[in-house]
């Protein structure tokens, strides 16, 4: 059980309290290497089952794979890393494939698949914090927290697929310019919560 600092009443009863433990890892520079491997590997994984298997099957086994994960992941008690990676390497090949799909076959523009994405990633994160009145990862020990958590990685991994393809060929920036793009904003934050003090929750 997570107890709550000295002097300060929680909010959330202790009885609807489930896990002993945060669902999630520590946030180190292992965590965001392996993080940006797997969004590399959700955009490469999801073209080979797209092209091998076709779109319908493709997408029936990656869905199929990814709810197996996020049963085993909400079934644990406690931060398992070899299920909860297994999830996000799902998450992202199955976010990769939503936007994918609104372009390929709906005719989507990126531009606006990428706004809409925007913005249902700022209205989760806005009902998290109405609900929660927290965005911290390191709180992360009920199932309507971690609820709130895996929508979100699902819509940022859909999101950062739309932007991608929004700046390299909307925008024609190309793929590589636009890694470097995106790399730069990725590292804004972070260089401000080191060297200027950036609110922790915020940088992440």
């Amino acid at each position: 059980m997570i107890a709550p600092r000295a002097g300060r009443q929680t909010a959330e009863p202790v009885a609807t309290r489930r896990f002993a433990a945060s669902k999630v890892p520590q946030i180190t520079l292992l965590f965001w290497v392996a993080k940006l491997l797997t969004t590399g590997m959700g955009e490469t994984t999801w073209d080979w089952f797209d092209v091998a298997l076709g779109q319908t099957a493709a997408l029936a086994l990656t869905g199929s794979a990814l709810v197996a994960s996020l049963v085993a992941q909400f079934a644990l008690r406690r931060y398992n890393a070899w299920v909860y990676w297994t999830s996000v390497v799902m998450v992202s090949v199955f976010g990769t494939a939503v936007a994918d799909t609104a372009h390929n076959d709906f005719g989507v523009p990126y531009t606006a698949s990428t706004l809409v994405l925007l913005g249902a990633v700022a209205a989760v994160f806005a009902l998290w914090y109405l609900v929660e009145g927290t965005l911290s990862i390191h709180s992360i020990y009920t199932r309507r927290r971690e609820g709130f958590y895996w929508v979100a990685v699902l819509l940022t991994f859909a999101l950062g697929t739309a932007a991608g393809d929004w700046t390299a060929t909307s925008l024609n920036l190309g793929y590589f310019p636009s890694g470097l793009v995106f790399l730069v904003v990725f590292l804004l934050p972070a260089a401000a919560h080191r060297w200027l003090g950036f609110n922790a929750v915020a940088a992440f």
